[in-house]
């Protein structure tokens, strides 16, 4: 401290000294000694306000319906651990698009970023580049591969998923007929392994007297996939079903046998949601789909987000952890440090049950 400082502090002193000095005095009051007041503690400071967690959530494509729904689980969760979240995905399925959005992400230094990858390399290097940052890093429903990634998390098994939507259209089909797959992304992983599965599970011998004519892609887009199932019609006349590993497909195609005519001689299946199918279950277009909770499904998303951010997570294989009203749920390692938490079963949805979850989702 300089001097030119302390002498103005003294000089304060010196007047504030005064000021007391020429105050008039009040008359003395004697205390008992056993009732004198206690001197005052020094108030204590208060401990700085913690900064909110922030989690981000990106999903596919701003729009589809599917994550709308998701949405609801995120904010339910996020309520519930008194975390701030973020939740988008790019206008279109666009790998780019999504690409500068998690770069984005990583430049506000959010805590955790969980994503729905349009393409699995294709997001390795901000991966990477979020996890050396110190920020945490998942994937959810689409994975990134496990080079860029601390975990996946999905809501049922691939193979669970692809081999029960065979099994729905053999039985519609009563196990004869072409069938055509409209998938979401040609490069969007997930879908392709449910196609890989739904694949698999034709091998059975009996399901020989049913083609899988050709798979195509829809990039999850309302308009292409009801053209593909157009085109697919007049490709092959005598086609007799269409199975869509997802929720925007499988409505188009349904849309489109409704609009042409065909109910009762092709059939609809594969993974969607209620409330969007209710109307084609009801009319016997679809008999039977399939799907979990997508409103667990972003619920999910945020636990594990805390779960990483607070350590409860390493993560490794065998390690258990409890997700709010999902319970507790166990990293799986299904092959080569790849490190999987799983949701649960795949749920059908027919006639009996629709109108009970269309309600719900």
């Amino acid at each position: 401290m300089s001097k030119k400082t302390i002498f103005g502090l003294l000089s304060v002193l010196l007047v504030l000294g005064l000021v007391v000095g020429c105050a008039p005095k009040a008359p003395a009051v004697e205390t008992p000694a056993e009732e004198a007041p206690a001197a005052e503690a020094p108030a204590a400071e208060k401990p700085a306000t913690a900064k909110k967690m922030t989690f981000a959530i990106i999903h596919l494509q701003e729009g589809n319906p599917y994550f709308a729904v998701e949405e609801n689980g995120v904010k339910e969760a996020a309520a519930e651990l008194g975390v701030d979240f973020i939740f988008k995905g790019p206008a279109t399925m666009d790998v780019a698009s999504q690409i500068e959005l998690v770069d984005s992400l990583i430049a506000q230094k959010v805590d955790v970023i969980g994503i729905s990858a349009i393409d699995p390399n294709a997001l390795v290097p901000l991966g990477q580049k979020a996890m050396n940052a110190g920020i945490k890093f998942f994937s959810w429903d689409s994975p990134v591969a496990k080079e860029g990634r601390l975990l996946h998390t999905d809501a049922a098994a691939p193979e669970a998923l692809g081999r029960v939507e065979a099994q729905m259209m053999g039985k519609m089909l009563n196990y004869e007929g072409k069938v055509a797959v409209i998938s979401a992304g040609a490069t969007n992983e997930n879908s392709n392994l449910w196609v890989k599965w739904i694949q698999e599970e034709l091998k059975d011998p009996k399901y020989s007297k049913m083609e899988l004519v050709e798979v195509t892609y829809g990039d999850d887009d309302y308009q292409k996939s009801y053209n593909l199932a157009q085109s697919l019609y007049k490709k092959y006349p005598d086609l007799k079903g269409f199975i869509a590993p997802t929720s925007v497909g499988i409505v188009a195609a349904s849309k489109f046998i409704k609009d042409e005519g065909l109910t009762g001689k092709v059939f609809a299946t594969g993974l969607g949601l209620p409330s969007e199918m209710k109307e084609y279950i009801k009319d016997g277009i679809c008999l039977e789909m399939a799907l979990w909770n997508p409103i667990d499904q972003g619920y999910l998303t945020i636990y594990i987000s805390e779960a990483l951010v607070n350590g409860k997570l390493t993560p490794k294989a065998g390690e258990k952890f409890t997700a709010g009203k999902l319970g507790e749920l166990e990293v799986v390692d299904i092959g080569s440090g790849n490190l999987i938490v799983y949701q649960g079963q795949p749920k059908v949805f027919d006639q009996s049950n629709i109108d009970e979850f269309a309600a719900i989702f």
